[in-house]
């Protein structure tokens, strides 16, 4: 086995298995690391992508996926171009409350597409029963319009998403193509679906199985559109990235969460694509990303 395969997993019998990085906790001292020391992050072995023009023809055979993300509540003058199947990787919402969970969902009952997946980010904090549980017991006034909420407002809160798939930890088979979403993120301010980097976000990642076609998270793996200007900081997951790059090499893996992260990379088996729709400064302008993937033959 490489060094390059021991630092990142443990391969045993052609099974791959992801232990804890030693820079887990520094997502920024990772990045420089491994591109001082493997050129991790730089060409040959990643490059941006230019977006795939909404008139482009469709290749043949081919099934066009339309990427939004983190789009909270503004999704009124979002231009949507024609696709297949609509990939929402979470924040489709300010705070998870029920009305806005029904105006989004009425808003994707509004789409064309055949085929609508959806999964939560860190916004949708009724989605999330164990982060519920705990803002009874805490401080009321922070989130004063979620704390008022009566558990039957909320209990079955994604049973409101009619008009999509929900994924939570799970997956569906769309047109033949297996896709995995999952609604965790490294710990930010303490919102919902926030899991301590290290072991507790691995063993969510450790979920997603092997042969997943598209991956959908909320939160960027370390060093794919997660860089933080004003912060100066990468904020990306390093178990997520070795997860993805180690173990189950999807041919996409689509996510959000950094709004300031827009835009496209690969790294030559899997595009990455964060398709934030709002910026920084909350306006809902970054256009939606469209992605065409070959059918899987057995579709």
């Amino acid at each position: 086995m490489t060094a390059e395969r021991m630092a990142h997993g443990i391969a045993s019998q052609g099974k791959v298995t992801i232990t804890v990085d030693e820079y887990s906790s520094n997502p920024t001292q990772a990045f420089t690391h491994y591109n001082i020391n493997q050129s991790r992050f730089q060409p040959p072995h990643v490059h941006m992508v230019d977006p795939t023009l909404y008139d482009t023809p469709k290749p043949a055979g081919h099934t066009r996926f339309v990427c939004v993300s983190d789009t909270h509540s503004r999704t009124d003058g979002i231009q949507m171009p024609y696709g297949d199947v609509l990939l929402h990787t979470g924040d489709f919402t300010e705070l998870g409350l029920p009305s806005e969970v029904k105006k989004f969902n009425d808003w994707l009952g509004g789409l064309p597409y055949e085929f609508k997946v959806v999964i939560a980010g860190n916004h949708e904090l009724t989605f999330d029963k164990d982060f519920m549980a705990e803002l009874v017991k805490q401080d009321y006034y922070r989130f004063p319009s979620v704390s008022k909420l009566k558990p039957e407002d909320f209990d079955d809160v994604q049973d409101l998403l009619t008009n999509c798939v929900y994924l939570q930890d799970s997956d569906v088979t769309v047109k033949g193509f297996r896709i995995y979403g999952t609604p965790w993120s490294p710990w930010f301010n303490g919102w919902g679906f926030n899991l301590p980097r290290g072991q507790s976000l691995l063993d969510k990642w450790n979920q997603v199985p092997e042969g997943i076609d598209i991956l959908m998270t909320h939160c960027p793996p370390l060093g794919f559109r997660d860089w933080v200007p004003k912060e100066l900081q990468r904020v990306g997951c390093v178990e997520l990235l070795n997860t993805v790059q180690r173990r189950v090499r999807p041919k996409l893996h689509a996510f959000g969460g950094i709004h300031e992260g827009y835009g496209i990379m690969t790294d030559g088996c899997t595009t990455f694509i964060n398709s934030s729709t709002c910026t920084v400064s909350f306006q809902p302008t970054n256009p939606p990303i469209v992605f065409d993937l070959p059918n899987p033959s057995s579709s």
